[in-house]
């Protein structure tokens, strides 16, 4: 008797998963997305602090809903195709050292150690790129949620980097000389560099939860008044998975290569020779660099049409409908 209730179980089973997609029913939509949000990248294994900063996008959406033929619960899978750009910001709060190699000679000869210390540095990095998204989740009448992942392949990348700097002489047992201009010794300049930089591609963890906006209709036919637009609002979570920057050799400052007294004295030399490295791209940075965005998103979705039949099936409204009639005087009823 038992053996006899197991098959017949199974056979129900086999027979559901085999008829359950005869049932169901494919709607197409295709749509348009923007998102806007704050953007971080999370250094690994480094002294320095997350950056900070916005970025947002615009983009394409294919998207198949499936669901049982009267169900208010549907599957949805999305892929699409978007521009996304962003601007984020390294700060450094400690002062960075920086000295000239070898001993260093003023007009009367002697020699001293010429040193550069960076105070308030802060490396703005501008992004563009090409995102596309891969999702899959579902949606119950107003609910809505979609997880994947998202692949960033960044077409352009700039690092801005400005900071203070004093310049200072050491000379053995003596304190530093600085504030002396006229020998190339500034207490507080400004100093900036532009660098053009690379980042790897980006493959994110994503997740968006949210809601349909407005009226909603999840049954489809003839015979039921249709809406084509869907409206949706949400929040967006994006993890990157990789390690997006390329670490260099460089070190944070490129400076002359020495100190030379008759050509520094009364110029700016000292100062005009100096240039900035992106943080990123130094050594010893950070072992890995993950992106990370929190933010809103708003889609438009369109319905394509599809071939219907009636969803509340009365004959007096099908005959009205399908002779071409105005369905405008016909009641609708649940």
């Amino acid at each position: 008797m038992c053996k006899k209730i197991r098959k017949n179980t199974c056979f129900l089973l086999v027979a559901l998963l085999c008829v359950a997609p005869l049932q169901a029913r494919v709607s197409t939509y295709v749509g348009a997305y923007g998102q806007i949000g704050e953007w971080s990248l999370l250094p690994s294994g480094s002294d320095y602090s997350p950056s900070f900063g916005v970025a947002g996008g615009l983009g394409g959406v294919v998207e198949l809903q499936i669901a049982p033929k009267y169900s208010p619960t549907a599957f949805l899978l999305d892929v699409g195709i978007g521009a996304w750009g962003g601007m984020t910001s390294f700060s450094v709060g400690q002062k960075e050292r920086f000295q000239i190699p070898g001993k260093q000679y003023d007009l009367q000869g002697e020699s001293f150690d010429f040193i550069y210390e960076l105070s308030g540095r802060k490396d703005n990095y501008s992004n563009l790129a090409v995102q596309v998204p891969l999702m899959v989740g579902v949606q119950h009448r107003r609910f809505y949620m979609l997880a994947g992942m998202k692949i960033g392949i960044n077409a352009w990348t700039q690092a801005a980097s400005k900071a203070s700097v004093m310049t200072a002489a050491k000379y053995e047992d003596s304190p530093l000389y600085t504030g002396m201009p006229l020998y190339q010794w500034f207490e507080d300049e400004r100093v900036s560099s532009r660098n053009s930089t690379n980042l790897n591609i980006d493959l994110d963890v994503s997740l968006e939860v949210g809601g349909r906006i407005g009226v909603i209709n999840d049954a489809h036919g003839f015979d039921v008044p249709d809406r084509k637009i869907e409206y949706r609002l949400a929040g967006f979570f994006d993890f990157g998975l990789t390690d997006i920057h390329k670490a260099g050799t460089n070190m944070a400052l490129t400076m002359p290569d020495r100190y030379d007294a008759q050509e520094a004295y009364g110029a700016h030399t000292m100062i005009d020779g100096l240039h900035m490295n992106d943080i990123m791209s130094t050594a010893g940075f950070a072992s890995a660099v993950r992106s990370m965005t929190i933010g809103l998103k708003f889609t438009v979705l369109f319905r394509m049409p599809d071939a219907r039949g009636c969803v509340l099936c009365n004959e007096n409204y099908r005959r009205t409908v399908g002779s071409g009639g105005s369905r405008s005087r016909m009641k609708y009823e649940e």
